[in-house]
């Protein structure tokens, strides 16, 4: 099997927080390449595998419970999976939240990737293993675009962990020679995204007000700038990050950047409504240290890649919206639906005991 210049003979990945927006994503993505995917999910009370579901995944994945600040979980799931190429996506991945809980942010986010990568070291050393890196670790921007080589300000609790886990990667990619590379993903967005996050939240409100199940929607700073890309073209970049013949840190960006007002203004749109009628500011939602705008330059992943986005601003707030308002109407109409279950609807969608087991 090939993609291009890249051979596949059956590989075997590894993808911790498979459950999350890109590790359901990406799962789908190696396993239409034709790969052996085993996921690793968080064992709690509600399963949260409607992203799977969604994506009509969930019986082809091997799916295994994990803990990442757990060592021995990390050699368990390693030595079970023999994996050719390893994706952390697993973290406590809400900066809004990191706030409120920055001790258990600095635990999973950072010292997690600690454990991850120095378990890797002894007992699977051939293994490529890719971080998700995070554009907020640029936080109070120090110049526009930022680059590989911008210097980094982290304005949370999230963005210094992901720093501190970016650089354990850099640090034992040196010190070990092993395939460690980081991904400093700009914001990316899909259907899939958590209604906590800013994007979800407008798209998903947007379809209920449209269809009368919700009168307003209340957001914090609507002038902060961020760059918007689709989870889908990203997840893609993920793997051919670990195609190449050595490890290197790549910005994945779409070199534009847009405010949260007019993620607004174009998602009200699509429906025929002004968004102005509708949003409210509450302060409560600001952050205590905010960050401003972020911009992305992947002129790097261009050249050494031959990646760039597929999906505009535009068309990605259309897809979300769209996504949405035909969740709605489905629950208007009675039916049942795996989206953001169950939490959204508080439906009690029943897995297949198999799927709760350990593959």
């Amino acid at each position: 099997m090939h993609y291009g210049s890249y051979s596949l003979e059956m590989k075997t990945a590894l993808i911790t927080g498979i459950t999350g927006q890109d590790g359901a994503y990406l799962a789908k993505f190696l396993l239409d390449k034709g790969y052996t995917v085993y996921g690793t999910y968080r064992r709690i009370s509600t399963p949260n595998f409607w992203r799977l579901q969604s994506l009509g995944i969930i019986d082809k994945v091997k799916l295994i419970s994990f803990d990442l600040i757990d060592q021995s979980s990390i050699i368990r799931v390693l030595e079970h999976c023999k994996p050719d190429e390893i994706y952390n996506l697993a973290a406590q991945s809400f900066v809004g939240a990191s706030f409120e809980q920055p001790i258990a942010t600095g635990e999973i986010t950072g010292m997690g990737v600690t454990k991850m990568i120095d378990t890797i070291k002894s007992v699977a050393p051939k293994s490529k293993f890719y971080q998700a890196s995070s554009s907020e670790m640029f936080g109070l921007v120090q110049e526009t675009p930022q680059t590989e080589k911008t210097p980094f300000y982290p304005r949370s609790p999230y963005a210094a962990a992901k720093l501190y886990a970016h650089w354990i990667i850099v640090n034992y990619r040196e010190a070990y020679n092993l395939f460690a590379c980081s991904g400093i993903l700009f914001n990316h967005e899909s259907p899939l995204r958590g209604l906590e996050f800013v994007t979800r939240k407008i798209s998903n409100a947007v379809a209920k007000i449209k269809l009368g199940l919700q009168n307003e929607l209340f957001l914090g700073n609507l002038d902060a700038k961020r760059d918007w890309g689709y989870a889908l073209d990203y997840v893609e970049a993920m793997w051919l990050m670990l195609q190449q013949d050595k490890p290197e840190d790549f910005v994945i960006a779409t070199g534009e950047n847009h405010s949260v007002r007019e993620f607004c203004e174009h998602a009200f749109n699509e429906v025929g409504l002004n968004y102005k009628d509708y949003v409210k500011v509450d302060e409560k939602l600001f952050r205590p240290t905010e960050v401003e705008t972020l911009l992305g330059d992947s002129s790097k992943a261009k050249k050494v890649l031959n990646w760039k986005p597929k999906t505009t601003f535009k068309e990605l707030v259309k897809i979300m919206v769209k996504e949405d308002l035909d969740k709605w109407q489905k629950y208007l109409k009675g039916e049942r639906f795996s989206w953001d279950a169950p939490n959204d609807v508080n439906w009690d969608i029943k897995l297949p005991e198999e799927y709760k087991l350990d593959r």
